[in-house]
């Protein structure tokens, strides 16, 4: 069924519906005018849609969101003041980046800095590993992580072109924060 249709017949805002359904882990086709989602699908799709833009969903995620601002992360072994009461293991989170090679060739507006690039991008890949990291102790019933480190990596791949010369991708950074992930209690 065409996206417009589910749109009118269930009431939903398309735009969002349009925004919503690549990231919906459904499957669905792309058309040229419309996008389409399978028949047997469709009230799955819909149900699922509906409680990601529901008052409930949004209630949930910024309960989830207050926990998980609330774990404590430390590059030491302990904290001043708390008691480690259970260790839960290892724990990673990881972000990737991928970066142009320096140029966008004839047509691609211009040159880039890759030096430049990573570094605006470095922040946000750590960030975005160390809340990964913080959701993995979280799903462990942990309020903490010990012995946090990052761990960064580069890849420069190539690979062959249709004229049988080397054709260099984008760079792709990586980072990945470890850490054990803990429940700590206050000293008394």
């Amino acid at each position: 069924m065409k996206t417009k249709e589910i749109a009118d017949k269930y009431g939903v805002n398309l735009e969002t519906f349009h925004a919503w359904l690549p990231t919906s882990g459904f499957n669905w086709k792309a058309g040229l005018l419309s996008n389409e989602v399978l028949e047997a699908d469709i009230d799955a799709v819909v149900k699922r849609f509906q409680y990601d833009h529901s008052p409930e969903k949004a209630q949930a995620d910024s309960q989830l969101q207050k926990e998980l601002a609330s774990i404590l992360i430390t590059s030491g072994f302990n904290f001043d003041g708390y008691t480690i009461t259970k260790y839960s293991g290892y724990i990673s989170g990881d972000d990737v980046v991928q970066v142009p090679r320096g140029q966008d060739g004839f047509w691609g507006g211009g040159l880039t800095d890759p030096g430049t690039a990573l570094m605006n991008s470095l922040v946000v890949i750590r960030r975005n590993a160390l809340m990964e990291l913080k959701q993995a102790a979280h799903a462990l019933g942990c309020n903490a992580v010990v012995g946090v480190d990052f761990d960064y990596i580069t890849l420069e791949p190539e690979t062959v072109n249709k004229q049988g010369g080397t054709l260099y991708m984008p760079y792709v950074f990586g980072v990945t924060a470890n850490g054990n992930a803990v429940t700590i209690e206050k000293s008394h």
